[in-house]
């Protein structure tokens, strides 16, 4: 399996039962099968949408097996395995190989500010330890660590690193970082549901996406439509998107919103942990009609 990122990737949620103790393993097997069949080109567990702050390394390691399992090797898998310590995330991965994941995909440590060195350190030192080849996730605005564009472009010349997820919203950025790694042909996505046509144009090499976990064949009709130089069709597609990417930027949450949009479909993932919060009943209409206007949800459907 190739684990260099390309395409739509989607991060999908972790399900879990009514009383949010317990992954729902029943329902995380739908979701795999909702977006394998909704042509997707890989899979990512347990990261911001998968709520892995709020998993023990058990459920981690459960969630990664149950989706490589039900997935079967028809898509690339990307583990979250992001945790503050080194140490710890090398366990992570360790945990996700032996779950069946083809990559690992890792946010910088958070909580405490640490310099650009020891960031290259961190990133190289899990690479290093080659238990799977590494994407490097840049979340600055949850992290607290911003990786610049020289950084990123120093990190894809690293062995076992293999792309990058993008998750800065300044597209400013990703243009720079595109430009400063394009020698060592390492595979740049970005992490943002708006930005993805504009970043297609730019260089990108795909998405890691929320939103096609909720709606994938949208999100890979967007991608088709570039590579086959559709920009007229690309453009219209991304603005049928917009109404629903605007509820999962970054306020004020976007986990909750996946949750409510895949249970207006039928896909019922349980509740968010707790402190994060429910999807307040006042947007419901507007979300109902941002499903609506893609054709996967009638407008009037949901109870």
């Amino acid at each position: 399996m190739n684990a260099a990122p390309h395409g739509v990737v989607p991060a999908i949620p972790t399900p879990f039962t009514a009383d949010g103790r317990e992954v729902d393993v029943d329902a995380l097997r739908r979701i795999v099968r909702h977006v394998v069949d909704g042509g997707v080109h890989g899979i990512m567990t347990t990261g911001g949408t998968g709520e892995f702050p709020h998993l023990s390394r058990e459920e981690r390691r459960l969630v990664q097996e149950v989706v490589a399992a039900e997935a079967a090797g028809a898509v690339t898998i990307f583990a979250g395995t992001s945790a503050c310590a080194t140490w710890e995330a090398i366990e992570l991965t360790r945990d996700a190989a032996e779950a069946g994941a083809d990559a690992a995909i890792l946010v910088p440590p958070y909580y405490f500010g640490i310099p650009d060195e020891m960031l290259y350190r961190f990133f190289a030192d899990i690479a290093g330890a080659g238990v799977l080849p590494v994407v490097v996730y840049n979340n600055p605005l949850f992290t607290g660590n911003s990786l610049s564009p020289t950084l990123i472009a120093e990190l894809m010349k690293v062995d076992g690193v293999v792309g990058l997820k993008q998750s800065q919203d300044d597209l400013g950025q990703l243009v720079e970082a595109l430009r400063l790694a394009e020698p060592t042909g390492r595979s740049l996505c970005t992490g943002i549901d708006s930005q993805f046509y504009a970043a297609l144009c730019v260089g990108a090499r795909g998405i890691f996406s929320t939103a096609a976990s909720i709606v994938p064949a949208p999100m890979v009709r967007l991608w088709d439509l570039v590579q086959e130089g559709d920009h007229e069709g690309a453009l219209a597609q991304h603005r049928l998107l917009q109404p629903l990417n605007r509820f999962l930027e970054y306020d004020p949450g976007y986990v909750s919103p996946t949750k409510e949009a895949l249970r207006m479909l039928g896909l019922d993932c349980g509740p968010v942990r707790r402190p994060l919060p429910d999807f307040p009943a006042s947007e419901r209409p507007a979300l109902e009609d941002a499903l609506a206007g893609l054709g996967v949800l009638e407008r009037g459907a949901v109870a």
